[in-house]
């Protein structure tokens, strides 16, 4: 089997992770709380990417984290996992699932605006268009299909998913800049989320036996969504020939979701939530589109160093 192949293979296996996600929240938070599900899922996580590590022989890496490392993951764990499902998790209690998971897939849409005032960017001309496509998707998704009443049936849910864009963007700008091994970085989060998670919990809600059923929804979210599918695509940009054809993948996820919501949650698709996603699908292409013509600009006019 070629490079390629591995890559494509990956790539699949975390968008069909990916796609089972807002499935596995729904079916949970049938029988957990938010914080619950959010503990348990965070704590067999941790366990799924030590025994990762180790695999890879990587554990060392771990053990060679000094403070500036820890105290990195301190703020980074605290936005994700803990603020970020928080919120995401709190969405999906309140929304029908095929509303907050488009809604969610927002966040890139949020990343490129959040870079302007925190990266100095400017927003190119297809990326303003892509942004006022993607929201007026969203619009489209949370009025279900009264856009002109702007009538939202569950605005706090709403703001909660948007919301969650707005953390995973800034997390993601935090992270870029950690020169860590990804799940070495990823892991440290986690650790130091813990004590977070379990505070939340244990103010909120208490701790209680959880039904099996619940432990399985956890099992299954910090196995695979926190997890698993998160190696898997960084093991699929480490084959691959070409990000750009792999990262298009990603672009299943929503639509292959819509369809385990239908018949694994139960909910009736409404032709506003996939008209909806559509809509912000077509404004995170046309902002990827966007950025590598600008990234190719930039190379066209760049002024070469001497000795270039």
């Amino acid at each position: 089997m070629d490079r390629q192949t591995k890559a494509y293979l990956c790539a699949l296996a975390a968008v069909l992770c990916w796609s089972t996600v807002a499935t596995a929240f729904k079916l949970s938070l049938r029988y957990l709380s938010v914080a619950e599900l959010l503990f348990y899922a965070a704590i067999i996580s941790s366990i799924v990417l030590s025994l990762i590590l180790i695999h890879q022989k990587k554990w060392s890496l771990l053990r060679q984290s000094d403070r500036s490392d820890w105290r990195r993951s301190l703020l980074q764990g605290a936005l994700n996992p803990f603020l970020y499902y928080l919120l995401v998790l709190k969405a999906y209690q309140l929304l029908p699932a095929q509303q907050a998971q488009p809604i969610n897939y927002t966040w890139a849409i949020t990343l490129s605006l959040l870079s302007v005032p925190l990266l100095g960017h400017r927003l190119g001309r297809m990326e303003v268009i892509a942004t006022a496509i993607s929201y007026g998707g969203v619009v489209v998704i949370s009025t279900e299909g009264e856009v002109l009443s702007l009538s939202v049936s569950h605005p706090l849910g709403v703001a909660l998913a948007l919301g969650s864009t707005l953390i995973w963007a800034f997390y993601w700008i935090l992270n870029a800049r950690d020169r860590r091994d990804p799940i070495v970085g990823l892991l440290c989060n986690f650790l130091c989320s813990l004590p977070l998670i379990g505070l939340y919990l244990l103010v909120t809600d208490g701790f209680r036996l959880p039904p099996l059923a619940g432990l399985a929804g956890a099992l299954y979210v910090g196995c695979l969504e926190m997890g698993v599918a998160y190696v898997a695509w960084l093991m699929a940009m480490k084959y691959t020939r070409s990000t750009a054809r792999v990262a298009n993948l990603i672009f299943i996820s929503p639509f292959l979701s819509l369809v385990f919501i239908h018949y694994l949650v139960g909910e009736r698709i409404l032709p506003s939530s996939f008209i909806g996603l559509v809509l912000i699908v077509v404004g995170l292409l046309l902002q990827s589109l966007g950025s590598r013509q600008k990234a190719g600009r930039q190379q066209r006019h760049r002024v070469p160093p001497a000795g270039d």
